[in-house]
C-alpha cells in the first residue's frame, strides 16, 4: 500500500491456494461487517494484513482497557479443503472519493500479487422501514458470475436487482467495479436492511449469510446469530425511536418505498 496508507503484516502467508476475497466493511445497517465479523469468528480466521490510514476518519476509538486504538482495516486468512479464503473487516472506510479509489486500487495490487481470481463484497440496501424477511440480492462484474452465483445460491438470492438499488458507494461496489482491470471476476451480495443510521441489520446479515454459506459451504452455525437478534434488534429499535431522525439522507424513491444502500 503507497501513500496515505499503512500496511503491516501480522502473518507471513506462504503460497495460497485458489485464494478468495471476501469484504464486508460498515455500511447501511452495518450488514457486511456484521457478516464478515461472524464469519471470521466462526472460522476462527488468523490475521495477515492491519490496514491504518490517514484518509481514514481522524479521530480514534477508546478501548475497554481505557487506550486508544487507531480505526483500522484487517485482513485474515483461513484454509479449507481446497481453498483459501482472505476475509477483509473493519472500524471504517476511507472518509472520500479519492481515498476510496486510491485505497481499492492498493487492495486490487495487494491481491493480484497473492493471485486471488475472485472476490465477493457485502453490504446492505437501506428500506424505509425494516424488512420483516430481508431479501438478498446479487450483482457483479460480468454475466457470467452473476449467472453462476444465482446458479449455485438458488431460492437464497432474489432474480433481478435493477431498479431496486441504486448506486453501490464505497469499497463494497469499487472492487467490483475496478476488479475487471485486473482480471478479477467479482460479485457483491446486497441485503435489505432498515436504512437508519443506529440501525443494527443483523436479520439481513443472517440473510447473507444464508446465500454464501449455500454457495462456498463454510458449515456455519447461524444459530448464534439468530439467539442474538431479537435482543439485539429490540435494543437497537428503542434507540431509534428515542432519537426521532428518518432514514439516511440520499434515499431515492421506488413506488412507494424509499431505498438506499452505501457499502
Amino acid at each position: 500500500m503507497q501513500n496515505a496508507w499503512r500496511l503491516v503484516q501480522k502473518r507471513k502467508l506462504s503460497s495460497l491456494t485458489n485464494p478468495l476475497f471476501i469484504e464486508g466493511l460498515p455500511g447501511i445497517g452495518n450488514v457486511g461487517k456484521v457478516a464478515i465479523d461472524f464469519v471470521i469468528d466462526e472460522l476462527k480466521a488468523e490475521k495477515v494484513y492491519e490496514i491504518t490510514s490517514s484518509s481514514f476518519p481522524h479521530s480514534v476509538f477508546v478501548a475497554e482497557d481505557n487506550l486508544v486504538e487507531l480505526p483500522t482495516i484487517e485482513i485474515f486468512r483461513k484454509k479449507t479443503k481446497g481453498r483459501d479464503i482472505l476475509l477483509m473487516g473493519g472500524d471504517v472506510q476511507p472518509i472520500d472519493e479519492p481515498g476510496c479509489y486510491a485505497f481499492t486500487y492498493s487492495l486490487l495490487d495487494l491481491l493480484k500479487r497473492h493471485r486471488v481470481r475472485e472476490i465477493i463484497t457485502l453490504g446492505g440496501i437501506g428500506l424505509a422501514d425494516i424488512p420483516k424477511k430481508p431479501k438478498v440480492y446479487i450483482t457483479g462484474n460480468s454475466k457470467q458470475v452473476v449467472d453462476a452465483y444465482r446458479r449455485d445460491m438458488g431460492n437464497a438470492v432474489e432474480r433481478s436487482l435493477y431498479g431496486v438499488v441504486g448506486p453501490i458507494v464505497g469499497v463494497s461496489g469499487l472492487l467490483v467495479g475496478l476488479a475487471a482491470q485486473y482480471d478479477i471476476r467479482a460479485a457483491c451480495l446486497l441485503a435489505e436492511t432498515y436504512g437508519h443510521p443506529m440501525y443494527l441489520g443483523i436479520t439481513g446479515a443472517r440473510e447473507m449469510l444464508k446465500a454464501l454459506d449455500r454457495k462456498l459451504a463454510l458449515k456455519l452455525n447461524l444459530k448464534k446469530l439468530e439467539r442474538e437478534i431479537k435482543d439485539i434488534e429490540a435494543e437497537m429499535l428503542k434507540r431509534v425511536e428515542q432519537m426521532g431522525e428518518a432514514p439516511a439522507a440520499g434515499t431515492f424513491v421506488k413506488g412507494r418505498q424509499e431505498v438506499n444502500y452505501i457499502g
